[in-house]
């Protein structure tokens, strides 16, 4: 979708609300015409009469007809995301920032790496790439949330897409930091997951999505495996704030998030101070 207001949203209704876990729900939304975005580019969210914030869709690039945004609750804005209802009016602007380069990623491996909210972008991704799968070796989709309680898009990680594995160069790597008697997956921070990958780390890419203490630790942990910084993207989306770099509250170094990113490759920003912040 090309706008020539980049101020201006465009007008979605919202379809249904998911209550993903406690602090976690996914927004479907209709929007009045055709909206198209890649995978890891992100939208403004606005709720009429509170605010705006940025999100990245968790849904396919390939659903035009509609989209799914998934917010944790951390203020005002994303307060009244969650309080919202089937019928309500609110609206997106974008797509706004630099997507995954998937053609860079083709006849490679892919390790999918997120943690909490993080998923939403991954998901995106990991949609993506499934629906050109031969396009690439293999996949690898590694995930982690504090307990069973706090994993979000249980019936797709947790069971739809397990069923892919079976005809596709398909694996996936689950765990919780802590586990109840009805958990069936692994137990341990995400980092455990990458423990014995079956990769081949020259012919591989990582996409990591999370909170920022998960992300600093899976990239020194990938980087001690064999993967090369420059192979490894990160989504910075959490620093973002106006979309569309006025406000300079997204800057890691010379790069404005929101209009270089919120995709980058590890070489890039690595020695940038605050990374992590």
């Amino acid at each position: 979708m090309n706008q020539s207001n980049i101020y201006e949203p465009l007008r979605c209704t919202v379809e249904k609300v998911i209550e993903e876990s406690p602090t976690i729900k996914t927004v479907v939304l209709i929007p009045e015409r055709e909206f198209n975005f890649q995978a890891g580019q992100f939208v403004s969210f606005t709720v009429p009469g509170v605010g705006e914030a940025p999100f990245t869709p968790s849904s396919s690039p390939s659903e035009r007809k509609k989209m799914e945004i998934t917010v944790m609750r951390t203020g005002t804005v994303t307060d009244a995301i969650h309080k919202l209802k089937k019928g309500d009016i609110v609206g997106i602007r974008g797509p706004y920032g630099k997507p995954y380069p998937l053609e860079k990623f083709e006849g490679k491996e892919i390790l999918l790496v997120g943690g909490g909210v993080g998923l939403a972008p991954v998901r995106a991704v990991f949609y993506a790439l499934i629906e050109n799968v031969k396009k690439y070796k293999k996949i690898v989709f590694c995930s982690g949330a504090k307990t069973p309680d706090d994993y979000i898009y249980k019936e797709c990680i947790l069971d739809k897409w397990h069923s892919l594995c079976e005809k596709l160069p398909l694996s996936f790597r689950i765990t919780v930091d802590r586990k109840n008697e009805n958990w069936k997956f692994g137990e341990g921070l995400v980092t455990k997951t990458l423990d014995n990958l079956d990769m081949n780390f020259s012919n591989s890419i990582a996409v990591v999505c999370g909170p920022p203490v998960m992300m600093k630790f899976v990239t020194l942990k990938l980087i001690d495996i064999g993967f090369q910084d420059k192979d490894i993207y990160l989504s910075m989306e959490r620093k973002m704030y106006c979309a569309v770099g006025h406000c300079r509250h997204c800057l890691i170094g010379p790069y404005f998030v929101c209009k270089d990113g919120p995709v980058f490759t590890y070489d890039m920003i690595k020695d940038q101070p605050g990374l992590w912040a």
